[in-house]
């Protein structure tokens, strides 16, 4: 029997907001033409793996993705809203540049003080880390030996990697950036020690990325 679990934590692929640098969380667009392809490149990377379980955020996006990923294997995908992303209530929709005007110093806190970003009717990091962790132990615990796919997003990405690297959250935007279908892996040993193999790795691209 095998006693190690590998996880695998995939961001989705380029979306269309993403190209306008618009901020997505709970809200939703579809993927790029370049974002299937992205999809599609790490399916290809991945098809000698045995993948026994494939979990998704519930968001089109990244269940789109996971199903592209997914190709002709014939494996289930389970959709969870744990592993959605941020909740980023009035600036969903927005551009970056009109959030960084309209909420200056909520805007900084985001990208440089994570610990205090704060705004009303939004998620806080530590919101997002607790649900998102909680649901990773729980699948971790039921699948011991098993090799998990999970497909969510940038910000849960980062939580989970610095959960496993044991980063502070004020430090989760620290390279490496995750760009849209990077992957991510983490081998879990039988004591649960866990390993770091890849973090944001592209190296399935076929193509330089673009926007996104």
């Amino acid at each position: 029997m095998n006693n190690k679990t590998i996880l695998y934590l995939v961001r989705h692929g380029q979306t269309e907001w993403n190209v306008l640098h618009k901020m997505q969380g709970h809200q939703d667009s579809p993927l790029t033409d370049y974002g299937v392809e992205q999809a599609k490149w790490l399916g290809d990377s991945l098809r000698n793996e045995s993948i026994d379980l494939i979990y998704s955020s519930s968001s089109l996006r990244a269940r789109r993705t996971a199903e592209i990923i997914r190709g002709e294997l014939e494996v289930n995908i389970i959709e969870c809203d744990e592993f959605r992303e941020i909740n980023l209530g009035v600036w969903e929709g927005k551009s970056q540049s009109e959030v960084r005007e309209l909420y200056p110093m909520e805007f900084d806190n985001f990208w440089n003080d994570p610990e205090k970003f704060d705004l009303i009717g939004s998620e806080t990091f530590n919101d997002v880390f607790i649900r998102a962790r909680e649901k990773l132990r729980e699948i971790i615990t039921a699948h011991k030996g098993k090799t998990i796919l999970i497909v969510t997003h940038t910000v849960v990405v980062k939580l989970l990697m610095a959960y496993f690297d044991n980063r502070r959250l004020k430090n989760i935007w620290k390279p490496p950036f995750i760009h849209p279908a990077s992957l991510c892996k983490v081998v879990i040993n039988e004591d649960d020690n866990s390993e770091i193999i890849l973090n944001g790795d592209i190296s399935h691209y076929k193509e330089i990325p673009t926007e996104g």
